[in-house]
Parts: C-alpha cells; structure tokens; sequence
C-alpha cells in the first residue's frame, strides 16, 4: 500500500514532465537576461562620471550651485547609474527573448502582428525616457527662476537630484510599452475592446497613483507625468478600433 502513488503526485508529474523542456527554456533566458542586465550595470557603474557630465549639460546646470552633502553619495549615485544602464540595455533584450519564447505558440499572423510592434517598443520607451527627463528639467527651471525672483541662494544635492531623474526617466520609459502590451492583448483576442473601455476610470486613477509614487515630490510634476499615459490608454483604445473596423471590412470583402 505505501509503495502506490496517488493520482494527484502521479497527474503533478506528468505535467512537471509536460512543460520541463518550457521551463527549462525560461530559465535560460532568464538567466542570460539577468547575466546582461549585471553587465549593464557594472557599465554604467564604471562609467558613472560620463553619464553625470552628460546629465548636468543636458539639464543646464551650470549656474546651480550644485553639491554633495556626504561623501557616500558618490557610491549611491554610481549605483542608481549603474541600475538605469543595466534596465535600458536589458530592455531590448528582454522583449527579445520574449518574442523568441512565444514564437512557437503564437499563429504566423499573431507573430507577425506583434514583430511589427517592436520598433514601437523602442521608440515608446525613447519618448517616455525624454519625457521624463524633459519635465524634470522643467520642474529644474521653475525652481531657479523662482529662487532668482526671491533673491534666494540655490544649492542642489546633486546625487539626490540625479537620482531622482534617472529613476523617473527610466521607469517612465518602462511603463510606456503598456499600449503595447494593452494592443497586443486586444488583437489576440485575450481582452475585450468594451471591458479595457469600462476600466476607464481605472486606468486614469492607475496613472495618477504610478505619476504620485515616483520620486519627484511635486503635485505639478505627478499631472504632467501621469497626462501622457492616459492621451497613450486613449489612442490605443482608438487604433484597436481603427484595426478592428479594417479587419471587419477586409473579412466583408473576402465573403463577398
């Protein structure tokens, strides 16, 4: 009697047995993905004093008077360059991998369909990138023009600054690819255009409380940065609608 297996030990190893090669498969992908994210970030760690030249010119600091205020913010700021230059380099990678996985599983036009939307991917994730930064340099600009009109002195801690803007800048260019993925569930048919439409609400309240959890403790910021992802929920929702009326018309005409 002990020596008889169960039918529920017996029915789980047949699925571990099923989807071993599956899994197997992810853990190599994953594993690399994370071996190029650690490249990545030792990159960006290294090389941490070329990123900060580049962000102090390109967000025109030169008349800050601009400061560390402990001599362990070096290491700190290292770490928040190295951690934004690992995600943007294993970014590309990850929907790689992703579509490289999916392949097998998806028809030839599902693939086709979403293989297109990858040099959207990128330039989402450039424009969410320079968005971010572009409101932080913004926010910057309010700050010196309100300080020089009060005749008060400016002093920035530059590593808490920097910091600030490649957290927001890189996670803004994250969750620019959710049209993306938001499409590619609708043209697979996994969500419904009518039910994405009623979480409306959702999605705008979604935006303002990912906008109010970023580092920038600014209410003008947190509206400026959450506007983009609900203009981003609207035009997808109207160019599934685009696709859905052609698909319509192009089965019409194939029945006729």
């Amino acid at each position: 009697m002990e020596n008889v297996k169960s039918p529920d030990s017996s029915d789980f190893q047949a699925v571990i047995k099923k989807y071993s090669r599956f899994l197997v498969e992810i853990k190599k992908r994953l594993i690399f993905t994370i071996l190029m994210f650690v490249a990545g970030t030792i990159v960006g760690f290294v090389y941490f004093q070329n990123i900060i030249r580049l962000l102090v010119d390109i967000l025109s600091l030169k008349g800050v008077n601009v400061v560390f205020t402990s001599p362990f913010q070096f290491i700190n700021l290292s770490i928040s360059c190295g951690v934004a230059t690992g995600l943007i380099i294993a970014f590309p990678l990850i929907i790689i991998q992703l579509m490289s996985f999916l392949k097998p599983a998806l028809r030839p036009r599902e693939y086709k369909m979403i293989l297109g939307l990858l040099p959207l991917c990128i330039l989402l994730f450039i424009a969410g990138f320079s968005l971010g930064a572009l409101i932080m340099k913004w926010q910057i600009e309010i700050f010196l023009n309100q300080s020089i009109l009060l005749g008060i002195g400016n002093v920035l801690d530059i590593s808490r600054l920097l910091s600030v803007i490649i957290i927001t800048s890189t996670l803004m260019g994250l969750v620019f690819q959710t049209p993306i993925i938001l499409l590619a569930l609708l043209r697979l048919g996994i969500l419904k255009h009518s039910n994405v439409s009623k979480a409306r609400p959702w999605v705008y309240l979604g935006s303002f409380v990912f906008a109010i959890l970023l580092p920038p403790d600014s209410i003008l910021a947190d509206v400026f940065l959450s506007l983009p992802l609900v203009i981003l929920f609207e035009l997808t929702l109207i160019l599934n609608k685009i696709l859905e009326r052609k698909k319509t018309v192009q089965t019409v005409t194939e029945g006729v």
